[in-house]
């Protein structure tokens, strides 16, 4: 199908040569196929093996959700502040230009009006100058229950 508009402005001639429907699946992009599907909420928040697809449903929900957090890499000593924008009781995907590489275990401390919430975490993946996944490890009863309330909060 071909179709000529002419453009506001005097811009010239917009010519559409076909109409597509744009698909979120790219042949052979593995890895742009798995960023989808992680943002579009089709995987699970448990740590994934290098190799294993994401292709589990979330087994906890996620919320979006704005607070400041300091991500500390402990091996250099690595400060990087950012912005969570989802969280779940499993993991959180955190705003920053500057990201780690996936597999790198960090402390994070997330900043909000009522109070802090501080883990290890493992980066999960990461989109360069975008931000980063993170799956929460070993989380104490008292910080649980400073996220649990959190959590509680954005359910209702």
């Amino acid at each position: 199908m071909r179709e000529t508009d002419s453009r506001p402005g005097g811009q010239g001639a917009l010519r559409v040569t076909r109409k597509k429907r744009v698909s979120p699946i790219v042949g052979g992009c593995a890895k742009l196929n798995e960023h989808w599907r992680v943002a579009m909420g089709e995987t699970s928040d448990l740590p994934i093996e290098a190799g294993e697809p994401y292709r589990e449903k979330r087994t906890v929900p996620r919320y979006s959700f704005i607070a400041h957090v300091e991500v500390i890499e402990p091996a250099s000593d690595t400060h990087i502040a950012g912005r969570v924008s989802e969280i779940s009781r499993k993991g959180c995907y955190i705003d920053v230009m500057i990201t780690l590489p996936p597999g790198t275990l960090i402390q994070l401390k997330v900043l909000r009006d009522k109070g802090t919430f501080s883990t290890k975490g493992k980066i999960i993946y990461a989109q360069d100058s975008m931000g980063m996944g993170v799956a929460f490890l070993e989380i104490t009863d008292n910080e649980l229950k400073t996220l649990d309330c959190w959590l509680a909060e954005l359910a209702a």
